[in-house]
């Protein structure tokens, strides 16, 4: 499609596709010509009804996305990502715990370290992981296309578990208020006035489901690559400082997120095509981080390429609020496993990856765990 048709309409329901890197960098950095409202048309189609995820920041243009955004820098800010990391790292090496022999790294790790983050952030209820995964996974699931009768009753069922749980957490901050972030969306005022109910529910709803399905399957994806890659493995064992670097150019090379919906508000010329005013856009950043025209030799893994340059956390107004947290959760997550196993296997078993319009990885990943020679030390 880049050399081909780098613009072009594709199915669902005639959506433009938007897959070179200038063009998919252009549509990021210019909100006035490509607005956000595209996520409300992509998560909201008729047959949902109210979804608070699609009427979230995420759906919002400047001004009124500049202001909201501000309200929440506190809970994915410096300081709070340092005071977590103790606590998630213990949380990793007891998940590790997990891994015997064979496991589903999905449900053994990579759902419940995230799980536990975005929980103590947002002060929800640890019991509820398994339902905060359940919730993520229907909710990302929505395109406009009409789904079997079933999955669309599965669907608004979760939208109105989610919403009514979420209700009675700010009912109970709003009778008594402790420290955590939903206290502090109680307490806030915009403008002079405070945020409704409602506010705060999409608010909850971005975060949580931004904070968790975008770290499961980045943790996911680099223990497949591992897998298949075992003298990666080898190298971060000898080297663990270079943890972080690998974290970044996974991020370019198999990242999470695949794109950001935007609805075109006049007709725009991109790569000699003309998008209509009105259509619904679909920059293809996973396109965009493997250019040719962008990244040398793009397909080629490469621990020192940098991340400069890379669209993985969105670019402008809307980048990712909570890139620093995902960054630390997948260096301690990689760290915690490097310490205890010396490779990881694929097991005969065929991948099924989730079926999204903004989000990839794999439903299951069962993986075979070797233990380190010493355990809870590294293997050089």
């Amino acid at each position: 499609m880049r050399r081909t048709s780098p613009v072009c309409q594709v199915d669902p329901g005639g959506m433009w596709a938007v897959t070179r890197y200038e063009d998919v960098l252009f549509v990021m950095k210019n909100p006035g010509l490509f607005s956000s409202e595209g996520f409300k048309v992509a998560w909201q189609p008729p047959w949902v009804g109210y979804n608070p995820f699609a009427n979230s920041m995420l759906a919002m243009d400047p001004p009124a996305h500049t202001r909201l955004r501000g309200l929440i820098h506190r809970a994915f800010g410096a300081a709070t990502v340092a005071r977590l990391e103790p606590r998630l790292r213990a949380v990793a090496t007891e998940l590790t715990n997990r891994l015997v022999e064979e496991a589903d790294f999905v449900e053994a790790f990579a759902h419940p370290l995230p799980a536990f983050a975005i929980g103590e952030i947002l002060g929800l209820d640890h019991a509820l992981h398994a339902k905060f995964k359940r919730w993520a996974d229907d909710i990302v699931s929505i395109t406009p296309e009409l789904p079997s009768p079933e999955d669309a009753q599965r669907v608004k069922t979760t939208l109105a578990e989610l919403t009514g749980y979420l209700m009675e957490v700010i009912a109970k901050r709003r009778r008594a208020p402790v420290d955590d972030t939903v206290s502090d969306l109680v307490r806030a005022e915009l403008d002079g006035q405070r945020l409704t109910d409602a506010e705060i529910v999409e608010f909850l709803v971005t975060l949580l489901i931004g904070g968790l399905e975008t770290t499961t399957h980045l943790l996911s994806n680099s223990l497949l690559f591992l897998a298949d890659h075992p003298d990666m493995m080898e190298r971060l064992h000898a080297e663990p400082g270079l943890i972080s670097l690998f974290v970044e150019e996974m991020l370019r090379y198999d990242g999470p997120v695949q794109t950001l919906p935007r609805i075109a508000t006049a007709d725009v010329v991109l790569s000699g095509v003309t998008v209509p005013r009105g259509a619904l856009v679909l920059p293809i950043m996973a396109s965009a981080n493997r250019d040719e025209a962008r990244f040398k030799d793009p397909d080629r893994f490469d621990l020192h390429r940098g991340s400069q340059g890379g669209l993985h956390f969105g670019h402008g107004v809307h980048f990712c609020i909570g890139a620093a947290l995902a960054r630390m959760e997948a260096r301690v997550a990689l760290e915690a496993v490097m310490a205890r196993f010396e490779r990881v296997e694929r097991v005969p078993h065929e991948l099924r990856y989730n079926r999204t319009l903004t989000v990839r990885g794999p439903i299951a990943l069962p993986l075979r765990f070797i233990p380190a020679r010493r355990t809870g030390q590294q293997v050089s």
